[in-house]
């Protein structure tokens, strides 16, 4: 059974836009796709916001046999035009451009609304059978390097996370989280087959209308990255009640210990779950989790394997290692890697871990240079090579500071703090606040002439 099928099996299911007010069916969602060549697959761009058009757009892809690369629209229209000269799709939703070059404009209807998908004149990409939706590694930072994951992968990891987390079929979920983000994508497929009203269209949750709203519908769950949590601690959340609130989840990077407590025994004084959960886009979103009741023990632990998955070290390196049937097909960084598909047995997660006496896990460093900032997970050496082209910067080090910002260490005395942030947010949408700006006197290398980041982290400390 397909994940769609799964779906439309849920009768309590329904999809709310907070801009409108209206409230639809799962069939009342889908857009009529039209052909759009010869082949049953083809790749199709969907670039995508938190409107319900997005949403609406994804499910009716979801019920075609073509291949989705889920973005965001508000990536820089270089990036997207890079993107789409290396992978050529055979159709784009965009709703930021009023037209691309080599494709036709097509108008897409349902009973609720009408929007465009632009469909090229090119040859198709080919596009192995299995491989369904296409999520990028990078967060924002527009790289072309995709996880290749099939409809089995997406619908196995929901659900396994159905079999922990208590969604009931009176919820009212807020979609918060972006779908081109695999765990706001797993918070829609797993509502989807076991909850009840999707809340579509809402402002950023830190901004007070997001509250206003939550007040007015009831909102039954949150889901949110370290940053969100942060900030709702820093704004009071934990001062006020919300009686429909049964439980909150976090992953997409490590909480602080501290904010984690407070949360932890908040949700403990007020009869409410909090779920931690640990995950890689790899395996379409979840790998392990904290059962709530186990938290305040293991609070700085990434919990036990999700149904169906296992967890294991491995014995040379203590790299921790995941298998199950979420794990994806592997990678594409250009188009012909499409059209092949790996059967990967263990997920190398990149992450350093030991187990405890009872099998929790727990995470105690990185193999690799990647970061996840407001849950995106973000290419270090990505930035550095952005930052020496565009600002002519000789030697810069990024370094990401336990998921909580990205500390930029250069030695260009002349190099003004904010330019480099203004440069960061505006290529790759990180906010100025997760970036850290330091003036070295001289930069620390290792003996082969590569930059010492182990010493800029000391010297940071």
């Amino acid at each position: 059974m397909g994940l769609l099928k799964q779906m439309a099996d849920n009768d309590h299911l329904n999809f709310l836009d907070v801009v409108t007010g209206n409230t639809f069916s799962l069939e009342e969602m889908f857009f009529a796709i039209p052909e759009i060549g010869a082949f049953d697959k083809h790749l199709v761009f969907l670039y995508l916001d938190n409107k319900i058009e997005s949403t609406a757009i994804y499910l009716s892809f979801l019920g075609t046999g073509h291949s989705t690369v889920l973005l965001s629209n508000g990536l820089d229209i270089s990036l997207k035009e890079s993107l789409e000269a290396e992978y050529t799709p055979s159709a784009i939703f965009d709703q930021t451009r009023p037209a691309i070059h080599g494709y036709e404009q097509n108008f897409l209807k349902n009973s609720w609304s009408t929007t465009t998908l632009f469909i090229g004149d090119h040859s198709p990409t080919r596009v192995h059978p299995n491989c369904k939706v296409l999520l990028s590694t990078s967060g924002t930072t527009g790289s072309p390097k995709f996880v290749k994951l099939s409809e089995s992968n997406l619908l196995e990891n929901a659900k396994s996370i159905c079999a922990y987390l208590p969604i009931t079929r009176e919820d009212i979920t807020p979609l918060n989280l972006p779908l081109f983000y695999s765990y706001g994508l797993s918070v829609l497929h797993t509502n989807a087959i076991s909850g009840g009203t999707m809340v579509c269209g809402l402002p950023d949750i830190l901004q007070k209308d997001f509250w206003n709203l939550m007040d007015k519908h009831g909102f039954t769950s949150i889901a949110g990255v370290p940053f969100i949590y942060e900030m709702l601690n820093r704004i009071g959340f934990l001062k006020k009640q919300y009686p429909s609130l049964r439980y909150i989840s976090q992953a997409g990077g490590n909480l602080s210990h501290n904010v984690k407590e407070k949360f932890n025994h908040y949700c403990l004084q007020n009869e409410m779950d909090f779920y931690v959960m640990y995950g890689q886009t790899e395996a379409s979103a979840r790998i392990s989790y904290v059962p709530p009741e186990s938290l305040e023990s293991k609070i700085t632990s990434i919990g036990i394997p999700i149904k169906n998955g296992k967890l294991s070290l491995d014995p040379e390196t203590g790299e921790l290692l995941y298998s199950g049937p979420n794990v994806f097909g592997g990678y594409s960084e250009k188009k012909q890697d499409l059209s092949n598909w790996e059967d990967i047995e263990v997920l190398r997660t990149g992450d350093l871990a030991k187990m405890d006496e009872d099998g929790f896990y727990f995470i105690i460093g990185r193999l690799k240079r990647f970061v996840k900032i407001f849950g995106n997970r973000v290419n270090l050496d990505e930035i550095e090579r952005f930052l020496k082209t565009t600002l002519d910067i000789g030697l810069v080090a990024c370094i990401g500071i336990e998921d909580q910002f990205i500390l930029v260490s250069h030695c260009e005395n002349q190099m003004d703090d904010t330019e480099i942030k203004k440069a960061l947010f505006e290529k790759f949408k990180i906010h100025q606040t997760s970036v850290k700006v330091q003036l070295l006197n001289e930069m620390p290398l290792t003996s082969n002439g590569k930059v010492d980041y182990k010493k800029i982290t000391a010297d940071k400390d």
